[in-house]
């Protein structure tokens, strides 16, 4: 194996350092598929390359079935080691890079039999023409070795071409812990939308300790238990609302989640509004799937899905209806959500429960006639708040890694496995 060229010779290799390559030599990677017939084109292409010393590249042979390519195995790791793995690559003619072009990490025992489930390395940089996947993972129990492999699956006209693979064990990352508490109130007859809301402020200096990261408030606190309208209590972001939550949020150097309507200029939108530690608006999300009923009340349905970074994680916004929709959640886990805040009026309790699973995320709610919990990633509530005017509180690890049993951890292979290539036929058109 060659080690990489200039300018990285400079750089002193720490003993941490598993595989580092660059350049290719016949021999030192081998090619594997799962039989004959299956095995795409392997070749190390002298021409192309991220530094001028060639690549390992794989083309799909015209072949559909063609699923294979480079495999590695390096020794030097035990159950429980975390390790980071970075590799580059260039496609041309792949249609789907997340599913088709997969970097993995195959663990092995002392005997070379499979331990535990193989880590996807799922997070891609495009870079110019390459592009980076990189994660960190830790390995099984049992692990006395483990497998690189570099494949291209299912790409007849598609060629990969893989350089720069690193492998290195680094210390178990850090704990991310985030304290999260998020209110159960309803308030009612109230004389507008600055009682309703003043009620929200209250319960949060009742019930939400002094120390939490994130408090979530329900869908349209402007609205609840007032004789208001929609078109009555639409109001700017920023405007009397958010001002109100930024004074709470900066005194309490918490993040605040909470849904109000918005209003832009003749345009009146569903809205959950986050606010910083600083009482600064760090972002809103405007409610992409509306109910028959809001649109009946004069609301417009908003067009995409944004994530916002906090300085604990990456956060998504979800309100109500979008629950009843898989879309929405997956947006913000395919971006990097790691936890999704929902305020929500009423919905279906089995279908919150499958967005978390399916995803991956922390999910957590505070509703109305929708109980106000906080979920983990295998959808168990680590707390729910029953009583009015009460908050469910708990604190998560958003380093921590959830698997299951016979998958592995699925938050990141699902990344590698979910297929967005696929034409879904339009709602409603029969055939």
């Amino acid at each position: 194996m060659r080690i990489w060229l200039l300018p990285l010779l400079m750089m002193p290799l720490s003993a941490e350092v598993l595989l580092q390559q660059s350049a290719f030599l016949p021999g030192e990677w081998a090619t594997w598929s799962h039989r004959p017939e299956t095995m795409p084109r392997t070749f190390i292409d002298q021409h192309v390359s991220r530094g001028g010393q060639g690549s390992l590249a794989i083309n799909g042979a015209s072949n559909v079935a063609a699923y294979g390519g480079w495999r590695k195995q390096v020794s030097g790791l035990e159950g429980g080691a975390w390790v980071r793995m970075r590799a580059f690559y260039k496609a041309e003619s792949v249609a789907a890079e997340n599913w088709q072009i997969v970097a993995r990490l195959d663990w092995q025992n002392a005997t070379g039999k499979r331990v535990g489930e193989p880590a996807y390395i799922p997070w891609t940089r495009h870079q110019n023409e390459w592009s980076e996947l990189s994660a960190e993972t830790q390995a099984p129990a049992g692990t006395a070795s483990v497998v690189v492999e570099l494949l291209l699956a299912n790409a007849p006209q598609g060629t990969v071409w893989w350089d720069e693979v690193s492998l290195e064990l680094i210390s178990p990352p850090a704990a991310r812990k985030v304290n999260i508490a998020t209110v159960n109130l309803r308030p009612r007859q109230t004389s507008g939308s600055e009682e309703s809301v003043s009620q929200f402020i209250a319960a949060i200096g009742k019930s939400v300790p002094a120390n939490t990261d994130v408090i979530l408030l329900p869908e349209g606190i402007s609205i609840v238990g007032t004789p208001k309208t929609i078109l009555e209590v639409a109001e700017t972001i920023p405007g009397p609302t958010t001002k109100a939550l930024s004074a709470v949020a900066r005194a309490r150097k918490s993040y605040i989640v909470a849904g109000i309507y918005e209003r832009e200029g003749h345009v009146m939108y569903n809205t959950a509004v986050l606010i910083d530690r600083n009482g600064e608006l760090a972002g809103k999300y405007r409610k992409v799937y509306l109910p028959r009923e809001e649109v009946e009340k004069g609301l417009t349905p908003g067009t995409h899905f944004p994530v916002f970074k906090t300085d604990f994680g990456t956060v998504g916004l979800m309100i109500c209806y979008d629950v009843f929709f898989a879309e929405p959640a997956r947006a913000l886990a395919n971006q990097g959500a790691e936890m999704i805040l929902m305020p929500i009026w009423g919905g279906d309790e089995t279908l919150a429960k499958a967005r978390a699973i399916e995803n991956g995320v922390f999910l957590v709610t505070s509703g109305y006639d929708h109980p106000t919990y906080i979920m983990d990633p295998m959808g168990e509530r680590l707390a729910q708040a029953r009583d009015q005017g009460t908050a469910a509180t708990a604190t998560v690890d958003l380093a921590k890694q959830y698997s299951w049993q016979w998958l592995g951890e699925m938050r990141t292979r699902r990344l590698k496995e979910l297929r967005m290539d696929v034409a879904v036929p339009p709602p409603g058109v029969l055939r």
